[in-house]
């Protein structure tokens, strides 16, 4: 884990490795988020799609199928309507 330090004017440096990691270079927009589980998320703005190929790779972790996460959005969708699981497949035939 990078530390960082936010200085009186609400300004902070993005470590080194991160920057390398998202390969960030000087004047490069960011959008800032909050995800739904409170965490930040900081996404460059004006990167391609294809520059932020392999972004999420992680070693040993499988790829999942198309309708694995066509499933995994049905049941998340359900699960934030207050939906039982047993209705995920009615949701994901309606749509």
């Amino acid at each position: 884990m990078t530390f960082g330090t936010l200085t009186a004017k609400g300004q902070t440096t993005i470590p080194k490795e991160i920057r390398d990691k998202l390969n960030l270079k000087p004047g490069d927009r960011l959008n800032f988020m909050v995800d739904l589980n409170g965490r930040i998320v900081i996404r460059p703005k004006n990167k391609s799609v294809t520059a932020l190929k392999g972004l999420l790779y992680r070693p040993g972790q499988r790829t999942v199928t198309l309708e694995e996460m066509d499933a995994a959005i049905a049941e998340g969708a359900a699960k934030r309507a207050g939906v039982g699981h047993k209705h995920t497949r009615s949701l994901r035939r309606a749509g």
